[in-house]
């Protein structure tokens, strides 16, 4: 299990703000490195008020995308991360993939390997015992880069999937 490269970017306040999006299935290589290109360049002239943001951005796994904007050089607006999701919508339109699919999750066998499970297998994961209460799994809701260095994974017994299943 390895921590986005966002987790460690020195560049970066540690309240950074994050958004993590999750595709629908996993890019391969090409798309990941395209989806990657073009994530760099939206970030380096995304906008707040006509101001510069300083943000980055990071395929993770070929499965989930990372925003992250340093708000103590300025501050993302409504109308920024507006920009920021009609860009992924169209970006998921060119790959033939949705960025904002809530219900994928991914977690970590006990090798540390990383998988991905739509709703229904991840139920059947926990109930076949295979996703147990240390089972470390993806949170997705993390907010900061302090948070996306912490607290990327957590055991599935302290985390919000637990809710759900």
């Amino acid at each position: 299990m390895s921590l986005p490269l966002l987790a460690s970017n020195p560049g970066f306040s540690p309240a950074s703000r994050v958004w993590v999006y999750v595709a629908n299935r996993r890019l391969n290589d090409a798309e990941a490195g395209f989806v990657q290109d073009q994530l760099n360049a939206f970030v380096v002239q995304w906008t707040a008020h006509n101001q510069a943001l300083q943000a980055a951005a990071e395929v993770y796994d070929h499965q989930a995308l990372i925003l992250m904007v340093d708000e103590t050089q300025a501050g993302a607006s409504g109308c920024s991360i507006d920009k920021s999701v009609h860009f992924l919508e169209a970006l998921g339109r060119e790959v033939d993939a949705d960025f904002f699919e809530r219900m994928r999750f991914g977690w970590a066998d006990e090798a540390g390997a990383l998988h991905w499970a739509g709703r229904a297998e991840m139920a059947s994961l926990v109930q076949d015992g295979r996703v147990r209460a240390d089972t470390q799994v993806l949170n997705t809701l993390v907010q900061t880069q302090a948070e996306l260095a912490e607290k990327w994974f957590l055991p599935f017994e302290k985390s919000w999937h637990k809710r759900l299943f």
